[in-house]
């Protein structure tokens, strides 16, 4: 394909970011479709990075040097990624804060206690120090396992693989798009957005190729990969935070199963715990969002609320054909 030139009002955002000369010219070979949020998507190595994420994806590549003992929790946008960087937050960190009335997670958004790669520590040009983060260090991405750096997949470092119910994750996707970036977002409907997420071109996406590739992962590795369902995690809190735990080398002594430990870390994670906090209710987000868009129901099945017979059954039809051979399953 022709490389692509960038109209003015993109270029004038690359300006804004401070991109390099060299990264404006690869990006614009790109192909590229409408994006969710702002300017567009782009086609990078079999998947659909936003203008605003890219560079950070390529100085995450390029750059990071992972640890043996670093963890690092992946998960497709708006598949539980907010409460999963809380459970795992709290559970590496229980030790230095065993007091649940004065935890972080009461002051801090989990975005802003666990940052994400390629958004947050990679951002623009910025190669980080990341030198200050205490052991294990915890990091966020979103990345599919096939964009990681190859310290990460080389490196004995656990990764934890949260997804979710493809149709309650594409309405949690419109959501968030609509409430976090309504001024400036390139989705007008949901009818829009189901077409672009149904072809794939979804942040990180297809949806299915980044699912399938941790879950690949997961069966050959299983002492690297963890992958877990959203809706495992919410039918069974504590059963799971006990799987993590083990994962990560951690296990919950006899004493602390004896003190409630597993119940508080569950209790102070929650969905209603979380989401009353001050800090969720009027807070600012690293890009300046409203925490609360965090936040919105956190159920499991609210996309029957959403979704048309005709989106969902699209939807369960190419779910089964993706995975029908993996013997994965929602």
């Amino acid at each position: 394909m022709a490389a692509i030139e960038p109209p003015p009002h993109l270029l004038q955002c690359f300006e804004e970011k401070e991109l390099s000369q060299e990264c404006r010219d690869f990006i614009s070979s790109l192909p590229r479709e409408r994006g969710w949020i702002r300017a567009f998507s782009h086609h990078y190595q079999g998947f659909w990075i936003s203008t605003m994420a890219i560079q950070g994806v390529l100085a995450f590549q390029k750059n990071f040097q992972a640890h043996d003992t670093d963890v690092l929790l992946v998960t497709p946008p708006k598949a539980g990624t907010t409460w999963s960087k809380a459970i795992l937050f709290a559970l590496l960190n229980r030790a230095r804060h065993p007091n649940p009335q004065r935890h972080p997670l009461v002051a801090n958004n989990p975005h802003t206690l666990v940052l994400t790669l390629e958004l947050n520590l990679y951002n623009g040009n910025q190669v980080p120090d990341l030198t200050s983060f205490p052991t294990p260090r915890l990091f966020g991405t979103h990345l599919p396992y096939a964009l990681l750096p190859a310290s990460a997949k080389d490196s004995a470092c656990k990764i934890v693989y949260m997804c979710r119910n493809p149709k309650d994750t594409f309405v949690s996707l419109w959501h968030y798009v609509n409430r976090a970036w309504s001024t400036s977002s390139a989705i007008d409907s949901l009818e829009e957005a189901f077409d672009m997420f149904w072809r794939g071109v979804s942040p990180f996406g297809p949806y299915w190729d980044h699912v399938s590739g941790y879950w690949k992962e997961s069966l050959e590795n299983p002492h690297k990969v963890l992958f877990l369902k959203y809706e495992d995690m919410k039918e069974q809190p504590t059963t799971n935070l006990r799987r993590l735990a083990e994962f990560l080398g951690c296990p919950f002594s006899p004493e602390e199963e004896a003190k409630g430990i597993v119940n508080d870390i569950s209790t102070l994670c929650s969905f209603d715990n979380l989401s009353n906090q001050e800090v969720n209710k009027r807070g600012k987000g690293l890009y300046g969002e409203a925490n609360e868009v965090y936040f919105r129901r956190g159920e499991v099945g609210d996309w029957v609320n959403y979704l048309t017979v005709e989106m969902t059954e699209k939807l369960d039809r190419i779910t089964e054909e993706k995975f029908h051979s993996t013997g994965l399953k929602f």
